[in-house]
């Protein structure tokens, strides 16, 4: 995967150094001169050192933002994270963005446009290495009986212009891998269980229970639909 991090403190640097020791390609935008000039000395020669403003579209694109699989921002100001994945799924329709949050009460806002906003370095890193690699996964729980699981799918907003109308889940259920059931649609702060009638729209997080096994099934289906 490529990866991009706005940020280049303690957590853009951590981060930098696990997924590239985890074989993933690295850049990382930092406008601090001093932060770019340690982390060419701590980071891998592979990693790209971009100096610059992350919230700058222009440096996205020096970073290669049209080509990256993760957008990850890691600075200390929550509107300097939110702007720059809104900049980077927006402009340069990466699929996915994630923020570190700094003000607990921010995360509702961050959630709202699509960015998966989180406050702990190890988290951020796991969602990387364990869930980004496997697309448009958000969790998966296992049941308390049998081999179920509860399989989370989230609709990237970057597909909003996409022809998407129509949808409903009377109208996919039946292309999703046999053993498996569309059960509910996060939108918004609301969470509802879903009717034939309901029609999927990008941004929601959709919630399968299936046979063990068949999770990458079931995100190829729903993915590929958009």
């Amino acid at each position: 995967m490529y990866i991009i991090i706005n940020g280049g403190g303690k957590i853009g640097e951590y981060l930098a150094n696990k997924m590239i020791g985890s074989g993933h390609r690295v850049a990382v935008i930092e406008k601090d001169k001093r932060k770019i000039d340690h982390l060419a000395m701590e980071l891998p020669q592979q990693a790209l050192l971009i100096l610059g403003d992350g919230c700058d579209s222009s440096f996205q694109a020096d970073a290669g933002a049209e080509h990256a699989d993760i957008f990850v921002a890691t600075t200390g100001a929550d509107e300097v994270n939110m702007v720059s994945c809104e900049i980077a799924s927006r402009v340069f329709s990466v699929p996915r963005t994630i923020a570190r949050v700094n003000s607990p009460k921010n995360e509702r806002i961050f959630r709202r446009l699509g960015i998966e906003a989180v406050s702990s370095t190890i988290i951020i890193s796991r969602l990387i290495e364990m869930e980004a690699t496997r697309g448009a996964i958000h969790a998966v729980m296992s049941l308390t009986q049998g081999d179920l699981v509860m399989t989370e799918v989230a609709i990237p907003l970057s597909q909003v212009n996409k022809a998407v109308s129509g949808k409903t889940v009377a109208d996919i259920k039946y292309l999703l891998p046999e053993e498996s059931l569309l059960v509910a649609v996060g939108r918004g702060d609301n969470l509802n269980i879903v009717s034939g009638a309901t029609i999927l729209n990008p941004g929601d997080v959709v919630m399968v229970v299936s046979k063990q096994g068949l999770e990458d099934q079931v995100r190829k289906t729903l993915t590929n639909l958009w």
